[in-house]
């Protein structure tokens, strides 16, 4: 497997950022019934060897907290999600954050499994909040993964020493 580089998005960055959002189906997410531009946000880019991208993290600190926006990892399995997801925690840590957390929908059994296997506690379930996302975001399917209906939003935390 080629090396990967793990570096700060840059304006370079910003257009294909933006497209990565967009195969989610708007140029923002919803979080907790509230529209984040996540390709306007600070991130990382996973960079193989030859120069293609492969990963993408973007995050918000507010205060004490950092909240992993998003996270693209294109080639599963070789480690891009997991160094994205440090790269982040490191710089929420660098920041003074106390917390860094996040949220996925319910049907999102692989992303449950990959965070709590890197140390996320599950903390909240927001039921219903689906529900108040398509208000902002229509194309959010009713049904997910695995056939599962998308109802809630689960919030996980990792907390920083």
């Amino acid at each position: 497997m080629a090396e990967t580089l793990i570096r700060a998005l840059g304006p370079a960055d910003r257009a294909w950022a933006l497209e990565m959002v967009r195969a989610w189906g708007s140029d923002f997410v919803v979080s907790r019934g509230r529209k984040i531009y996540a390709a306007e946000l600070q991130g990382f880019c996973a960079v193989s060897s030859i120069g293609e991208r492969t990963g993408l993290a973007t995050y918000e600190v507010v205060g004490d907290q950092c909240q992993l926006v998003t996270l693209h990892a294109f080639v599963e399995f070789a480690g891009i999600g997991t160094r994205l997801v440090e790269a982040v925690r490191d710089a929420a840590a660098e920041a003074g954050c106390g917390r860094l957390w996040l949220i996925t929908t319910n049907d999102n059994l692989d992303a449950l499994r990959f965070y709590q296997r890197r140390g996320f506690l599950l903390v909240a379930v927001h039921r219903g909040l689906r529900d108040v996302a398509r208000t902002l975001k229509p194309c959010i399917p009713i049904v997910g993964n695995y056939g599962i209906p998308i109802r809630d939003e689960v919030e996980l935390e990792m907390t920083l020493a």
